[in-house]
């Protein structure tokens, strides 16, 4: 495959993406709620706004998260007080999920746009009938797709490092983020969730008609993610290190078989048949 013609892919998908607003919007949307809202609340609210923290640390639900809490996590909540258990819990335990959809949402919502936004914005023929192969189309597209996807995770949780050591800091007395867990979330289960979303929402935008059919469609890649954030407060998994590995090799066998599976049914004369 030609290098070239793959990045001259990828760099006009995103310049496109950058002018529709109903693709970037919601894009930054997730990040600026589940990284800066929600830490100022968990960080501040107690002095700021009165809210009673110990209210949550003695509620019978969290009492059980607590007691079937495995050591190595417990171990992390030793000395702490209400308001220091509570930032270490929310922001360190039980959120860690929930930032994981940012590459899921970022990666289905650009690879949406690739080819059902160049379908209502009239430049898909232009496009099939240059000389770049199938393959080098799909790689361009999901070139597009996977790098505002990844980056804005990582950004978002460079961001998120530095509230909750900066910020928390004035509360925990130290630097105290990130966890272990949070580094294989980052670098191992956040691309092979953003590869997830990428691949079926490519699918999903080379088959349907208009911008929001896609979208709506794709909305249900963020399900398993949900799932996850609600084992995770529920106290039915405790992420660990191990499990975050586990969960992403998981991811990481399901995007292989959709991987093959979209290269082996991308069709250029499909989509000519569908422009």
């Amino acid at each position: 495959m030609n290098r070239r013609i793959i990045w001259a892919i990828a760099r006009k998908d995103l310049l496109e993406v950058r002018q529709n607003n109903m693709a970037w919007k919601p894009m930054l949307i997730v990040p600026l709620i589940f990284v800066v809202v929600l830490p100022l609340v968990v960080i501040l609210g107690p002095t700021l706004l009165n809210i009673p923290i110990e209210a949550f640390t003695s509620d019978p639900d969290i009492q059980v998260f607590l007691n079937n809490m495995p050591p190595t996590m417990k171990a992390q909540l030793d000395g702490l007080n209400s308001h220091q258990m509570a930032i270490v819990m929310l922001l360190g335990f039980m959120l860690a999920p929930m930032l994981l959809l940012i590459p899921v949402m970022a990666a289905s919502v650009v690879g949406t746009d690739s080819f059902v936004g160049e379908k209502e914005r009239r430049t898909i023929e232009p496009l099939l009938y240059t000389p770049a192969t199938e393959h080098e189309l799909f790689a361009g597209k999901m070139l597009a797709a996977l790098l505002p996807a990844l980056g804005l995770t990582w950004l978002s949780f460079l961001a998120y490092t530095f509230i909750l050591n900066v910020v928390g800091g004035t509360v925990m007395g130290r630097f105290w983020f990130p966890s272990p867990v949070w580094l294989p979330l980052m670098l191992w289960v956040a691309p092979a969730i953003a590869l997830l979303g990428m691949t079926a929402a490519v699918l999903i935008s080379a088959r349907t008609n208009t911008f929001m059919e896609a979208y709506q469609t794709t909305g249900l890649l963020v399900l398993p993610v949900v799932l996850l954030v609600i084992g995770q407060a529920t106290g039915v998994v405790y992420l660990n290190v191990e499990i975050a590995l586990l969960v992403g090799l998981v991811i990481w066998v399901i995007d292989g078989v959709l991987l093959w599976f979209a290269l082996k049914i991308f069709s250029r004369v499909r989509l000519m048949a569908r422009a």
